[in-house]
């Protein structure tokens, strides 16, 4: 983002950030990777409205999953909520149109330039697509590195923010932009956002899934 100004999108709320932080941390649970909003107002003290609120931001904007739960026994079954990760079975349908159409977006740029994309093949070529425009709808402009595979986002918006609000923003930003990639599908995914000397620095790295060490 050129001039450091607004944020839009899932991070433009530290409540947001807070609801897909603990989304995603569900989801690395087995036993259950959704949560209700009860749980969600327990673990962040907001009311259950604001919340309800800002999950149907995030729902609208792709990246939470909406679902009933299934009940073997008597009771109103629960509305669950979950972090859309791009994977088959936690993938939204509004993130599957946002990467068509930036597909369909990027090859139309790409006919009226004459540009053949990346060298990183068709595949990449389209997780980049979707990742910018997740990005700008963001308030980033992300500048790519295909050679070093980064996406530089200096300066970072959040450069103001309370400095212990900063672990959480990165990782919950790392994750969303992790899911756009994976919904796309393709040889990329997000690895890190790399240690910076200042705190407007902010750079993306990136690694080919091929060369990709195990966790």
């Amino acid at each position: 983002m050129a001039n450091g100004g607004l944020v839009y999108g899932p991070i433009s709320s530290y409540s947001r950030v807070r609801i897909l932080h603990l989304l995603f941390v569900a989801g690395d649970q087995t036993e259950r990777p959704e949560r209700t909003i009860s749980e969600l107002c327990e673990a962040t003290g907001l009311h259950a409205n604001t919340v309800r609120e800002h999950l149907q931001r995030l729902i609208e904007g792709g990246y939470v999953i909406q679902s009933t739960e299934h009940r073997t026994t008597r009771g109103r079954p629960r509305t669950l909520y979950s972090a859309a990760t791009g994977t088959p079975d936690a993938s939204s349908p509004v993130a599957r149109e946002k990467v068509a159409e930036a597909a369909r977006r990027g090859d139309l740029l790409r006919r009226m330039l004459a540009d053949e994309g990346s060298e990183l093949g068709q595949e990449a070529t389209y997780q980049l697509d979707a990742l910018i425009e997740h990005l700008e709808e963001s308030g980033f402009e992300p500048i790519i590195d295909e050679d070093r595979l980064t996406v530089e986002l200096t300066p970072c918006p959040h450069a103001a923010s309370a400095p212990e609000h900063r672990p959480m923003l990165c990782q919950v930003h790392l994750g969303l932009m992790q899911g756009v990639l994976t919904q796309a599908g393709g040889p990329l995914a997000a690895e890190c956002v790399r240690e910076a000397m200042r705190p407007e620095e902010c750079t993306v790295q990136l690694r080919l899934a091929a060369t990709a060490a195990v966790a």
